[in-house]
């Protein structure tokens, strides 16, 4: 099997990858609100270019508040049709992830940057949209939990006590799937944005249940891809935009 994480967009290397005629599991963030390396996507695309780098630079200084006041100071009068944009352009993301997915076997969960509703009614019927779901996949009992760490109030954030519930909901797996890394630094830390992203209920689950593997995404640049958590091997497979390269499970 086949895995990817933080698509971003990235559609043409996703029908790539979807091509090779095996499971493809997709953990999270299909659509690309902010590539914060060039500041192209469906924000720049909604808003603009000047508005976008301020609030890069921001966010890259670690001013979480300043880039949370610039968004609500950007978007007064103007809610609905910055709104109307959004709702067309990730309308249209979704549509390109689906073409594709046309025709792979795919298990898809949803991740922060992602709009869960939408994206489990564009799947393809080939495709399966997976969160809290236990499947078998080549041999392999694999859990799958979707949904990014609170933060900044969008529909693909869910709570600890919720990632909780779900988790404990699988029960023992031999591969768990989240789009959320686990509370272990190195893991979780994002060495450019400088951000920790972390999930102490996946880690939790982790040294309850001791999975074989732990596949996620969500920590574009961390500051280690690989870690040992028990018997648990837990593994970053993206940042697909950037790489375009799947991880094959071993």
């Amino acid at each position: 099997m086949l895995l990817v994480a933080d698509v971003h967009g990235s559609f043409g290397a996703l029908a790539a990858v979807a091509q090779r005629g095996e499971p493809l599991l997709v953990l999270g963030d299909l659509l690309n609100f902010v590539d914060y390396r060039t500041n192209e996507g469906m924000l720049a695309e909604a808003t603009d270019v000047a508005f976008v780098a301020e609030l890069s630079r921001l966010r890259n200084s670690g001013d979480i508040a300043g880039s949370r006041q610039l968004w609500a100071e950007y978007h007064v009068g103007r809610e609905e049709e910055i709104r109307a944009r959004y709702t067309a352009l990730i309308a249209s993301a979704y549509e390109e992830a689906a073409g594709a997915l046309v025709g792979a076997e795919a298990y898809v969960t949803f991740g922060n940057a992602d709009q869960p509703d939408i994206l489990r009614a564009s799947l393809p019927s080939e495709s399966r949209f997976v969160d809290g779901d236990v499947v078998e996949i080549e041999g392999h009992v694999v859990g799958f939990v979707g949904g990014g760490i609170e933060g900044v109030g969008v529909p693909g954030e869910v709570s600890e006590s919720v990632l909780a519930d779900k988790l404990a909901s699988l029960g023992e797996v031999d591969i768990l799937c989240t789009h959320v890394a686990p509370a272990i630094r190195p893991l979780s830390r994002d060495v450019i944005g400088g951000r920790l992203k972390q999930s102490e209920a996946v880690r939790a689950y982790l040294e309850g249940s001791q999975p074989s593997w732990h596949y996620f995404g969500d920590i574009h640049q961390p500051q280690a891809t690989t870690w040992r958590i028990g018997r648990t091997t837990c593994r970053n497979v993206g940042y697909f935009r950037a790489t375009e390269r799947a991880v094959r499970h071993v």
